[in-house]
């Protein structure tokens, strides 16, 4: 029962601090997912350089933009000391996640289940920001050109090969016709903003039934909906930070917020779903660069029917 609460308490802990970024930021639909691109928003540790991934990255996240840090290095207590460096008295830690398997304690005792069925649990370890230490100097991280990181971003996106509309005034994925559809690019504000608006449908397009099959068949206002939507900004978010390009609010988030808040306070787990499968989505979109391939998406000047639509704005 004891491993049971300290579970709990992780789940219910992280989920809490989340949960805090995000009703911070709802009066502006900055959430703790939105980031500037700058290297500091890609949370890395400081020992080995190996990027966190899935819920560390909301958390690292989350804790950054509360403490305003303005670098994406962190590492354990006993990380920075290896380095030389001094975790000062008094900071306090970020919870991250590492996963454990483990036999299911359920069939303890059972003599029908000779083996234990393998199952994953949260464990939690504590983590320092780079501003929480003393005596460590950051190496200078190199950044290409904004016009560079856009070439990229085009280049990666189109890498993922999901045929694309491009017209009309609304940006939305189709399931049943498994297309992105994306406003002429005038209609942005700016080159990044479409990348990020792109990136967005395109996670979408991820859970295509014949790529990762998530459930894309809720309709706009239920839970299973909202649900989407947060993992296709989870994803985009990380997309976009690998990258080196801004994740700023929309204004359609208004639309989600208060749906994500009730989802994260109904159910703790909820918000380490919704990362895991996000995580997902990235692995998939950056192992389609490793793909060959050699025409881009289809593209077309024709507005097309949104039924089903998903991420309309």
């Amino acid at each position: 029962m004891k491993h049971a609460s300290q579970r709990a308490n992780i789940y219910e802990r992280i989920t809490a601090d989340i949960l805090a970024a995000i009703e911070r930021g709802a009066d502006t639909w900055r959430m703790p997912w939105h980031h500037d691109g700058s290297p500091a928003a890609r949370p890395v540790n400081v020992a080995t350089g190996i990027a966190y991934r899935g819920l560390n990255i909301l958390a690292l996240w989350a804790a950054a933009e509360h403490a305003s840090y303005a670098q994406g290095l962190w590492g354990t207590y006993r990380c920075w000391e290896k380095l030389g460096a001094q975790v000062r008295k008094g900071e306090r830690a970020t919870l991250g996640v590492f996963w454990k398997r483990t036999g299911d304690e359920s069939d303890a005792g059972n003599d029908e289940q000779a083996t234990r069925r393998p199952r994953m649990f949260a464990r939690g370890f504590s983590l320092f920001n780079i501003a929480q230490v003393d005596g460590y100097i950051a190496p200078e991280t190199p950044r290409l050109p904004e016009s560079e990181r856009i070439a990229h971003a085009d280049a990666f996106i189109a890498a993922l090969k999901v045929p694309t509309i491009i017209g009309g005034d609304m940006a939305y994925y189709s399931p049943a016709t498994d297309t992105v559809h994306l406003p002429p690019f005038e209609r942005f504000k700016d080159a990044v903003s479409a990348v990020s608006v792109s990136a967005h449908e395109h996670s979408h397009a991820s859970g295509h039934r014949d790529r990762l099959a998530r459930d894309l068949t809720g309709r706009f206002g239920s839970f299973s909906y909202s649900m989407e939507e947060a993992v296709a900004e989870l994803t985009a978010s990380f997309i976009l930070a690998d990258l080196g390009l801004a994740h700023e609010p929309r204004a359609d988030h208004a639309a989600y917020i208060a749906s994500w808040a009730d989802a994260l306070k109904a159910d703790p787990r909820a918000i380490f779903t919704a990362a895991s499968k996000a995580q997902q989505a990235a692995d998939w979109m950056h192992a389609q660069q490793r793909t060959a391939w050699s025409t881009r998406p289809e593209l077309s000047d024709e507005p097309a029917r949104r039924d089903g639509a998903i991420g309309a704005l």
